[in-house]
């Protein structure tokens, strides 16, 4: 959805505030088609009274002040309607009454410990009619698939059943400005489709009002109204004081006629758009005319608009659940990928998400993104320079951002850290669960041109307050913002998720191989070798197996002389040359000290012993751990698995002949 900067935001946060102190809920008096009394529900008698009564009911309301209501509408009205009247019971609007020769409609509430009842006028056999015409077209609308589809044809069918010239249908942005989405308008009238209007033509207090009272009909907006009479005695309840939110004949405030008159508008009838508690949009009938419907059609509308509401809502969690599902797909074909599943380290993964056929940017469209893992940051398209990345960290750790941040609008939101990350005026960042790190999306502004219902400008309006003059389009050049994230940053989210568990993953395979390694050499410990030894063994059939034990002569010396920093260097050196004198098939292993052990697969003691004087000619070269020049010499024992069938009975024999070595003079094979 579009945010909307208005460039007249001053004037507008004054129309809203004058809105608010208008009485739109008790402005003590109705509009002229009708008439109100209103009924102590204990004693059933008249309490105020529309200062037309005498019009609508042929009795003036002075005489009818006091006076029991059967005085105006009949004992046997009064009689039959008794449960509602007393608000012992629901009342069961409308309640037909005839008065003299006149029919009307009489619809009852309670409101501030009074009984409000409204005559409307009856309108002949449209009552007959509505019901039947309503069910008609809801069951039309019900089989419409598309949102512009559903629009067009409630416009439509509108302005069939309630004969108004023109139908207007609103939908509501985030922000609370609307857009035209559809309209039913004649040929002689100006269309107003695709136009968008300010938050302030419906401030807050009419919006909750469109949610408790879901349908309004303006008849007249020529502007008088009949107001509410009390008699005049200090205990009579203030006409003024009394909520008349949920009648049907409340007038309306004079800057909203005026708004009415400026649009050509002499009648209106507005229905609302609800969904889950939140007005998402309206329906706006009107006439150039006078004009109204009974409050049989005007019910029987209020639920073909639920049931708009509804598909409306139907449509939108389609839309979401496709989305959703499109974007899991996604987001499971990323992680799932070899690499992603299969990188040892933290560089492999981040290369699989951000330079592989499938990246991040598939899953939440961006001009680019980051990746901080491990100290260092992978990108992809375009994003803000390292040192600006690591802005974005410190910020984001000092949020304790839970989840998710997203804003389209960063320089309005955070303008501190809009100012570290140039360019960037959408952000989507969602943390790394268990860690500092993070995932971060960019996107940059988009500019886009508003076309207005009405210039927003004050020439546009007799004062800064007023309504404007004119309704023509008017386009406006709208910034500061990015095209919105919304429904992406849940799939961000599970994305960071995702990722986690796969370091997770990743760092139990490490620790598991670390388990089966020397931590300082690398190569296979005790518990791996064993473990090969096994399965060699158990599987070796006729080929034959030779084991070499290697010791490294006077090595307690080295560790005591120059300390053990240079032992180690001793043994690293030591082990890279075992390394390079081995066969590629062979295994070597460190058993812990100075001791190595190569397992020779399919080779004889006789080949066996040739690699292992390889390795003793090797290791006996002079080498210089630390600048200290040295001269190590091994001792290395072969046993052979023929005789030694056993794990440790093979190990054990290596180790034997390795003794025998150094017995007899060291710096040699024994076997």
């Amino acid at each position: 959805m579009t945010h909307v900067l208005d460039p007249q935001a001053e004037d507008e946060r004054r129309r809203l505030e004058q809105c608010v102190q208008e009485p739109i809920r008790t402005p003590g008096s109705i509009q002229l088609h009708g008439a109100m009394l209103a009924i102590d529900p204990a004693t059933l008698t008249i309490a105020l009274a529309s200062e037309n009564c005498d019009v609508i009911l042929g009795t003036p309301a002075g005489e009818l002040l006091g006076q029991p209501l059967a005085l105006a509408v009949g004992a046997s009205w009064v009689s039959a309607q008794l449960s509602a009247i007393s608000g012992a019971a629901p009342a069961r609007n409308p309640m037909p009454l005839s008065i003299g020769e006149r029919d009307f409609e009489a619809i009852v509430h309670q409101s501030d410990g009074l009984t409000l009842i409204e005559f409307e006028p009856a309108l002949g056999d449209e009552n007959d009619r509505s019901a039947v015409a309503v069910y008609g077209a809801m069951h039309r609308l019900a089989k419409l698939r598309t949102r512009r589809e559903l629009w067009e044809a409630t416009a439509r069918e509108l302005c069939k059943l309630t004969e108004f010239e023109r139908v207007t249908i609103y939908s509501f942005h985030s922000d609370g400005h609307g857009e035209i989405v559809a309209e039913e308008v004649p040929n002689d009238m100006e269309p107003y489709l695709g136009l968008h209007f300010p938050a302030s033509d419906i401030p807050n207090q009419a919006r909750q009002l469109y949610l408790s009272k879901l349908s309004r009909l303006i008849s007249d907006s020529s502007g008088p109204t009949s107001p509410l009479l009390a008699l005049p005695s200090a205990s009579t309840t203030d006409p003024a004081s009394i909520d008349l939110g949920m009648t049907e004949l409340r007038s309306a405030s004079p800057h909203h006629l005026q708004f009415m008159r400026n649009m050509g508008q002499a009648s209106t009838l507005t229905l609302s758009l609800v969904r889950e508690g939140t007005l998402i949009g309206m329906i706006t009938l009107a006439n150039r005319t006078p004009h109204r419907v009974s409050y049989l059609l005007r019910q029987g509308l209020e639920v073909l608009a639920n049931q708009v509401s509804l598909q409306l809502s139907a449509m939108d969690e389609i839309d979401r659940l496709t989305g959703q599902v499109q974007a899991r797909s996604i987001r499971t074909r990323l992680v799932d990928q070899r690499e992603v599943r299969e990188s040892s380290d933290a560089p492999a993964l981040a290369a699989a998400l951000f330079s592989g056929d499938l990246t991040v940017l598939d899953l939440v469209p961006a001009s680019g993104a980051v990746l901080t893992l491990d100290g260092s940051t992978y990108s992809i398209g375009a994003v803000p320079s390292n040192k600006a990345i690591a802005t974005l960290g410190a910020w984001a750790a000092t949020e304790q951002i839970a989840g998710n941040y997203a804003t389209d609008s960063l320089p309005t939101a955070h303008p501190e850290l809009a100012a570290h990350l140039p360019g960037v005026t959408g952000l989507l960042l969602v943390p790394l669960p268990g860690s500092g790190d993070f995932l971060a999306w960019f996107r940059p502004e988009i500019t886009e041109n508003i076309k207005w219902l009405g210039a927003q400008t004050t020439a546009n309006r007799v004062t800064p307050l007023s309504p404007r003059t004119s309704f023509s389009s008017w386009t406006q050049s709208v910034s500061g913002k990015s095209a919105p994230w919304t429904g992406l940053e849940i799939e961000a989210e599970e994305l960071s998720r995702d990722l986690a568990g796969a370091l997770v993953r990743h760092a139990e395979a490490k620790l598991a191989a670390l388990a089966m390694r020397d931590a300082l050499t690398g190569l296979p410990n005790r518990r791996l070798l064993m473990f090969q030894l096994e399965n060699v063994l158990s599987n070796r059939r006729d080929s034959p197996t030779a084991l070499l034990f290697i010791d490294l002569d006077a090595f307690k010396v080295i560790n005591d002389t120059h300390g053990h920093e240079v032992g180690d260097q001793v043994l690293l050196e030591t082990s890279d040359r075992i390394l390079a004198s081995i066969r590629a098939g062979d295994t070597v292993a460190r058993l812990g000290g100075d001791e190595f052990v190569v397992l020779c697969e399919r080779t004889s003691t006789d080949e066996a012993g040739a690699v292992g004087q390889r390795i003793v000619d090797a290791i006996r070269q002079p080498m210089e751990p630390g600048g200290i020049p040295l001269v190590v010499t091994a001792s290395i024992g072969i046993a052979d698995a023929e005789d030694l069938t056993t794990a440790e009975a093979l190990l054990r024999g290596a180790d034997v002949a390795m003794y025998r070595a150094k017995r007899s003079g060291r710096d040699q094979l024994s076997r």
